[in-house]
């Protein structure tokens, strides 16, 4: 049975967010297609899509390689999604149905129940996603999703999320405030508070290391835009300063 190239592509993009391909790295058709038990078909066409998203460059004589994002590149991320998020917020609350709402307080209440634990429960960036995957699929909105997805998953891929003493929690409370207008219909509520939101999140977030999944690198600056307020460290260890603790 021929494995489509949305399966591939998406396995690829999966390895390259996680760290198993570094930044940089060459990626050969023949290569790929033994790791993930496919014929070179399908690898070619899911590298010409993740060229297209920003994950992958080619270049002449060379082939295609894990793409090198520079720090400017990063920043614009963050700042597109302060944008984008508020927008699909407030969409979400004109066109939100039943079910999202069901799926969104049921997050909501997950993630309190994690934050007031140990954090041990589970994946918070998972729970987190999910969250902010079903609010852009609540904007009924095909082209915003289309937009927002991307960006989303490339922050994943170029950012760590700094630790922040009670910051999980507030980051729920804020959730549910978003999810409280949105389930009101409140267009301009749920957009101001997720801006808040976006904004604060941004200022959590550190570049990693090049070619190092686990580096950090200081924090570009996100333009026009205030730095979160009231954050200190949490934790013990390397983990504790540039792994993600709690939801953004």
């Amino acid at each position: 049975m021929r494995v489509p190239a949305h399966s591939v592509c998406r396995a690829i993009r999966d390895d390259i967010v996680s760290g198993v391909f570094r930044r940089g790295e060459r990626l050969t058709e023949e290569q790929l297609a033994q790791r993930y038990g496919v014929s070179r078909v399908p690898v070619r066409e899911a590298l010409r899509t993740l060229r297209a998203e920003g994950f992958v460059t080619t270049r002449r004589h060379a082939g295609a390689s894990v793409a090198e994002p520079t720090g400017r590149e990063a920043a614009d991320l963050l700042e597109i999604r302060t944008l984008l998020e508020p927008l699909a917020a407030a969409r979400a609350a004109r066109h939100r149905t039943e079910g999202h709402l069901r799926v969104l307080r049921g997050l909501v209440r997950l993630g309190r129940e994690r934050a007031a634990g140990d954090g041990r429960a589970g994946d918070p960036r998972a729970l987190d996603a999910w969250f902010h995957d079903t609010l852009a699929e609540a904007s009924g909105s095909p082209g915003l999703i289309a937009l927002l997805t991307p960006v989303r998953r490339k922050i994943a891929w170029m950012y760590l999320v700094e630790s922040a003493h009670g910051r999980s929690a507030e980051c729920w409370a804020e959730h549910g405030a978003i999810v409280d207008a949105v389930g009101r219909g409140d267009a301009e509520r749920a957009r101001t508070l997720t801006a808040l939101h976006t904004e604060r999140a941004a200022g959590l977030h550190r570049l990693r290391g090049p070619g190092a999944p686990d580096g950090a690198l200081e924090r570009p600056p996100v333009r026009g835009r205030p730095q979160a307020r009231g954050r200190s460290a949490a934790g013990t260890g390397r983990a504790a300063r540039v792994g993600v603790r709690g939801p953004v």
